[in-house]
């Protein structure tokens, strides 16, 4: 029987979730047969194991030997979230596809209202977080400050408040599939892409159990992945900062100028050279590791290696 629907769930150390993952899909499959939308042999959930190191793979291979709907992808090692959800997608055979994390803070039985949406003529049913639960103020803030901010500066429409929680038809997935990039940011992808898209809202929930697996740094490093992705701004502002630090310049030795042989004043000591100094080789060095961070980029793109590789793939025999 054909698949119709792919789940896509990258997975790493979630071993104290796994049993609720589990139940929580069974669940969305149910709703899907109440629904007639589909029946459980039109589903399939590919997880992905980005290099976890504890007892999550194990615990989704000993389920994908009873379940024909689950399926596991293990990677060699931990390449990334971003990584690991292109993995499921190349892998997925659905006529639609869904993208939702495994730490269950996106409900998995709301795929059964954004497929019925999808059916209205939509290749793109994107979630919108209405609510975030337990998530502080400083990371609500920064990451609105991060969407709007980077709208601003693209020429692609990349929707306010969503994540990767989506459901997308099957030429949506194969476009995806034609861009073979290593930097990747899915949703500004997904965005650029095209065809017709809408937002479907919800309340996203607190983490189920465990620790978050994207802390500071890594929010800061996904942050700039989408901003070097889709935008040459920084660039240009490089740019324009050096124009108007020649210009502050110019008019400061104007100054020095107007000072010495006008006013005949002599400048006691060397505090303003220092600053001017300190200021002009800041700016040069925040220009270079830009410049640096495009650069490397090309380098990573250049060497033309494989997005991922693949351990082993764990499903009951078709």
């Amino acid at each position: 029987m054909a698949i119709i629907l792919s789940v896509v769930v990258p997975v790493f150390n979630e071993e104290d979730l796994v049993t609720e993952l589990l139940s929580r899909f069974a669940s969305m499959i149910s709703v899907l047969e109440t629904q007639s939308l589909m029946s459980r042999h039109e589903v399939e959930v590919i997880f992905v194991n980005d290099g976890s190191s504890d007892q999550t793979l194990s615990l989704l291979v000993s389920y994908s030997l009873t379940s024909p709907w689950c399926k596991v992808v293990d990677l060699s090692r931990n390449f990334g979230h971003q990584i690991a959800v292109t993995a499921g997608l190349d892998f997925s055979k659905g006529q639609m596809v869904a993208i939702i994390d495994g730490d269950l803070q996106d409900p998995p039985e709301l795929i059964a209202d954004m497929i019925i949406k999808m059916k209205e003529g939509y290749d793109v049913v994107y979630g919108v977080r209405r609510v975030r639960k337990q998530e502080s103020l400083f990371k609500r803030a920064t990451a609105a400050l991060f969407y709007r901010g980077l709208r601003a500066i693209t020429s692609i429409d990349i929707p306010l408040d969503t994540g990767d929680f989506r459901v997308m038809s099957r030429r949506v997935v194969d476009a995806l599939g034609q861009m073979p990039e290593k930097h990747r940011f899915l949703r500004g992808m997904v965005s650029w892409i095209g065809f017709k898209q809408i937002g479907f809202e919800y309340d996203r929930d607190a983490r189920f159990a465990g620790e978050t697996k994207y802390p500071l740094s890594k929010m800061i490093a996904f942050a700039l992945d989408g901003l070097t992705s889709f935008s040459t701004m920084p660039l240009k502002l490089i740019a324009r900062l050096g124009y108007l630090v020649v210009l502050v310049g110019f008019f400061y030795a104007l100054y020095v100028l107007y000072a010495a042989f006008v006013l005949d004043l002599t400048v006691q000591g060397w505090t303003s050279i220092v600053l001017l100094v300190l200021i002009i080789g800041g700016v040069q060095l925040i220009s270079l590791g830009v410049i640096g961070d495009y650069v490397g980029r090309n380098h990573v793109e250049l060497k033309r290696r494989p997005l991922y590789i693949v351990r082993d793939v764990y499903a009951l025999p078709e």
